[in-house]
């Protein structure tokens, strides 16, 4: 599922989703290209993941960022990353 809201956005909800094992990504798409800009494999737009996974070379695998949801739902706060 994608989202596109205003960068000044600071919560998100997704309704009706089924219980079930999910992780989420989060792009600053700065200048509205429909991808995460680069710089020799650095991001240059602010990113982040559920369960904020320490960051090495790629993004993290499904298990670092993965997060159960249940019939009374959760939440993911997740910190953007900014690196250039």
């Amino acid at each position: 599922m994608r989202r596109t809201v205003p960068a000044t956005t600071t919560d998100i909800r997704f309704d009706a989703l089924p219980v079930g094992t999910y992780a989420a990504a989060v792009i600053h798409d700065e200048n509205a290209n429909a991808k995460l800009d680069t710089m020799m494999g650095i991001p240059r737009e602010g990113f982040g993941f559920s369960r904020n996974p320490a960051i090495g070379f790629g993004p993290p695998k499904f298990g670092a960022a993965r997060f159960a949801l249940d019939a009374a739902g959760t939440q993911q706060d997740i910190r953007m990353r900014y690196l250039l």
